[in-house]
């Protein structure tokens, strides 16, 4: 007979914040926190709008291909680890790897508070991207 366990508040017993989750072949743990995702966004930038995101307070069209990112809740320091994805052309969305749009380093500033990146085809011409989506993973302050 399979369990159900329904909870609205999980606590760890030793540090509040810190749950172990055993992993594949139970030889190791993970800390849950740790491996969350702690913001994520789905973005146009050719026509600035957030399409959906989680912990995103709001976004700013910079320049061409240049967008800042701001957090609801701000990471504890500015060594997050952003996972981005760039794609120009709306008609090709589904298709990977993306060929169309790429991010740059050219621009990138990591503040506790906000992300700024700059995206640009394979010409290296900066662009606006039509998708952009990213998770952002690190300590939330």
């Amino acid at each position: 007979m399979a369990s159900i366990l329904k909870v609205d508040t999980l606590t760890g017993v030793t540090t509040a914040g810190s749950i172990s989750v055993t992993g594949e072949g139970n030889s190791t743990t993970t800390n849950l926190q740790q491996g969350l995702a702690k913001a994520w966004v789905n973005y146009n930038h050719t026509a600035p709008s957030v399409r959906e995101s989680f912990n995103v307070s709001s976004t700013t069209d910079v320049s061409a291909g240049i967008a800042t990112i701001s957090w609801s809740s701000n990471f504890s320091n500015a060594t997050y680890s952003p996972v981005i994805m760039a794609d120009a052309d709306p008609s090709s969305h589904y298709a990977f790897p993306s060929t169309r749009a790429t991010l740059s380093g050219a621009n990138a500033v990591f503040t506790t508070s906000a992300h700024q990146f700059c995206t640009h085809n394979l010409g290296a011409t900066v662009i606006d991207a039509f998708y952009i989506t990213g998770q952002y993973l690190g300590d939330l302050a």
